[in-house]
């Protein structure tokens, strides 16, 4: 019997029994039906549990394994371990695989080791699939040792094995044990796929050894996949070689989001905020991909960190027009650019329209952070007990920091700005001597704008040593020229660069 989806086999089923039909459900119709199940069929799923416990087939392993499946889909693992000891007896290694990779991926790591105790009673340990699930597992916690072991145990290694330990060294910024770990692999004579590359270029700390895997891949073949592609583009990047990652780039064709998006982040992790919004502009002009969410955050991200209210407000605007403000990450990211380009009340206008049900742990931080930064300690208080009044959210370390930094420089800052602007100078470096608190850049960085405002440029400069000498470090910054038909920015890294208005 074929089947196509939950509910026409529910249907046909239904009607089998009123006609009494010839057909006839066995294993594997089950199996396939229970792994069809997922979020919007949890009732259906637990209909089909009772029919195979009505129906007497409990007692096969690919039912189970398929309960399994279905229950650590739904982040039930309750369910899902009453059915992996109802059916005790008749586990397999498939069995074995879904526990230990259902309960890692919920962070039920403790009962993962519980597992893997009765795999190893039970023989399965020997077996390839389940010894790459149990690697992947104390990976995943951060147990690289628990890790290690089983893998050396395994007889049987195969391309999974290694990848999964490649995986693990990367994920652990062990750069160097990953690239001896390959060099093992190859000499054992397992050959290599995507995967593997792009694990391995994840965590390389020797552009020579990247560029060297780069002439490796071009040989077999491999560079032109999709996943090799993207990694050789973040990993010149990472390593701050743009010209050479967008030469990957600009070889690939046709181009995917994915490609596009990795390059964006490159130009932005690299400091160059303006080609980044530029390719963002090409990939609208000239392709006939849609920015995804990932996209927009990129983007808004640079924004940001070139103070451009203008570009930053074309992105609010295609956001909405595309439907997708009620996406979390995308309303954190607005909130942090209006923050950094000074318009307070759009960052609560932002905040304030999102669901409650969408405001995370992020979400508070930037509008507490932004008040902070904007001198608002009552306001950052009150944002605080708002919060905890929501019950959803709990506040954490980043929130305490930002609400206390409010808290102790609001006065300070309001005090800095009445003098600055006002030109008594000397009064607030009074007032800076006479406070036995550490400044943050925001209160120093008030006190030289207003030395440079009043044209003091000698208490600017003695000023500009003291700050030095405490490790206040101002990110490089952008001058814009903004006309009716472009927008040209210059910085302290070279010449300005032109940007057309963004289009949709």
């Amino acid at each position: 019997m074929k089947v196509n989806n939950a509910a026409k086999w529910t249907r046909e089923e239904q009607g089998w029994k009123g006609k009494g039909s010839i057909y006839r459900h066995d294993n594997y119709t089950f199996a396939s039906v229970l792994s069809l199940c997922s979020l919007e069929l949890v009732d259906f799923g637990r209909q089909m549990h009772s029919i195979v416990i009505k129906i007497g087939f409990l007692g096969r392993a690919s039912v189970i394994n398929a309960q399994l499946t279905m229950y650590f889909g739904y982040g039930n693992v309750n369910d899902a371990y009453e059915v992996f000891e109802e059916a005790e007896g008749i586990h397999d290694e498939i069995t074995y695989n879904a526990m230990i990779g259902g309960f890692s991926n919920c962070s039920c790591a403790r009962v993962g080791h519980q597992i893997h105790a009765q795999a190893i009673m039970m023989g399965f340990e020997m077996c390839t699939s389940v010894s790459n699930a149990i690697v992947t597992m104390y990976s995943s916690r951060g147990d690289l040792n628990a890790a290690y072991m089983v893998f050396e145990r395994l007889e049987g290694k195969d391309i999974v094995s290694w990848n999964a330990m490649i995986t693990s060294y990367a994920q652990g910024n062990l750069g160097g044990t990953s690239t001896l770990a390959y060099v093992k692999m190859q000499r054992e004579g397992t050959q290599l796929d995507e995967c593997t590359i792009e694990s391995l270029l994840a965590s390389l700390e020797s552009i020579e050894i990247v560029e060297m895997i780069q002439s490796l891949m071009i040989r077999n073949g491999l560079v032109f996949k999709i996943e090799v592609s993207n990694a050789f583009i973040f990993a010149f990047s990472k390593h701050g070689y743009m010209k050479q990652a967008y030469e990957v780039f600009s070889d690939m064709s046709p181009r995917n989001l994915i490609y596009w998006n990795t390059v964006i982040y490159g130009f932005q992790l690299n400091g160059f905020a303006v080609k980044g919004l530029e390719q963002f502009s090409l990939l609208l002009l000239l392709s006939r991909l849609r920015p995804n969410v990932y996209t927009l955050s990129i983007v808004l991200s640079i924004c940001a960190s070139v103070s451009s209210l203008r570009h930053g407000k074309q992105v609010h605007g295609y956001i909405i027009k595309q439907g997708l403000f009620s996406e979390a990450l995308l309303a954190n990211a607005l909130i942090s650019m209006y923050t950094k380009s000074g318009v307070l009340d759009l960052c609560l206008r932002v905040f304030n329209s999102m669901s409650i049900i969408n405001k995370d742990i992020v979400s508070w931080n930037s509008l507490i952070s932004a008040y902070a930064q904007h001198g608002e300690g009552k306001k950052a208080v009150r944002c605080l007990e708002a919060m905890l009044d929501s019950g959803g959210v709990q506040p954490d370390q980043a929130t305490f920091t930002s609400v206390l930094s409010a808290c102790s420089h609001s006065s300070l800052v309001e005090d800095f700005k009445l003098y600055g602007q006002a030109g008594y100078l000397d009064e607030a470096e009074r007032l800076l001597n006479g406070k036995h608190i550490e400044l943050d850049s925001n209160t120093w960085w008030t006190l030289f704008s207003s030395c440079a405002a009043h044209g003091q440029w000698e208490e600017a400069a003695n000023l500009r040593e003291m700050m030095k000498s405490h490790w206040v470090i101002k990110q490089p910054g952008y001058s814009w020229v903004t006309s009716q038909v472009s927008s040209k920015t210059m910085n302290a890294h070279g010449f300005g660069i032109e940007i057309m208005p963004l289009s949709y």
